[in-house]
């Protein structure tokens, strides 16, 4: 696994460029919006918001106009561009720098989503499940895992992609912005999560993991 200074290093420098990626995400997020209802949703934590693309999609199309919204992340760089995304919706959004730990600055069960695309496929397993673990500490009993990242294909073409992907990964990770192919639902430990949906999407030939589960409890 990639040293996690390192890869905050990569993304500050990386920027605004991370906007150009959404040729393959955005079909699994519309997917993500869709199966984990954030139409319904009246507060979303966001954990790696990125540029704040998907914040600003979110408060400007799909969240209800009294919805809160609160984003992190670990990159300086991202942070300055989420900032500038969300000031239309100054008052009820808000992002934070972290300093890289898995937590949020949120109280315990306070939010409706936990919110997290191409994030997880950076993440080593041990901060995987830490990281599941902050999501569950903030949210409400009820309240839904919303998380899209990196899958293994399905099909020919999508298997051998993801496999070229694992072969970049291994010899350097930055060939790939450290992100690697997996598998996510296995991981949720099933005393805290009931797992609602689990579907691959594929957009030109690399495949996304869309899972959303209930936070039990």
């Amino acid at each position: 696994m990639p040293d996690p200074h390192a890869v905050v290093g990569f993304y500050d420098r990386f920027g605004a460029r991370q906007d150009r990626q959404g040729w393959y995400e955005d079909a699994a997020l519309e997917q993500l919006i869709t199966l984990g209802r954030l139409a319904d949703a009246h507060a979303v934590c966001e954990f790696g918001c990125g540029t704040g693309r998907l914040a600003a999609w979110l408060l400007r199309s799909v969240l209800p106009a009294d919805a809160r919204y609160l984003g992190v992340d670990a990159s300086a760089s991202m942070i300055a561009l989420a900032t500038e995304r969300v000031e239309p919706w100054t008052g009820r959004a808000e992002v934070h720098r972290t300093t890289g730990a898995l937590r949020v600055p949120a109280e315990i069960a306070t939010w409706d989503r936990f919110l997290s695309t191409y994030v997880l496929d950076l993440l080593s397993e041990d901060d995987i499940l830490a990281l599941l673990e902050e999501a569950a500490r903030v949210l409400r009993p009820g309240g839904l895992l919303c998380v899209a990242s990196l899958t293994h294909g399905r099909g020919a073409l999508t298997g051998l992609v993801s496999r070229l992907w694992s072969v970049l990964y291994a010899l350097h990770w930055r060939l790939v912005g450290g992100c690697r192919p997996l598998v996510l639902a296995p991981l949720l430990p099933p005393h805290r999560w009931r797992v609602l949906h689990d579907e691959a999407v594929s957009a030109w030939g690399i495949t996304s993991e869309v899972l959303v589960a209930e936070r039990l409890g």
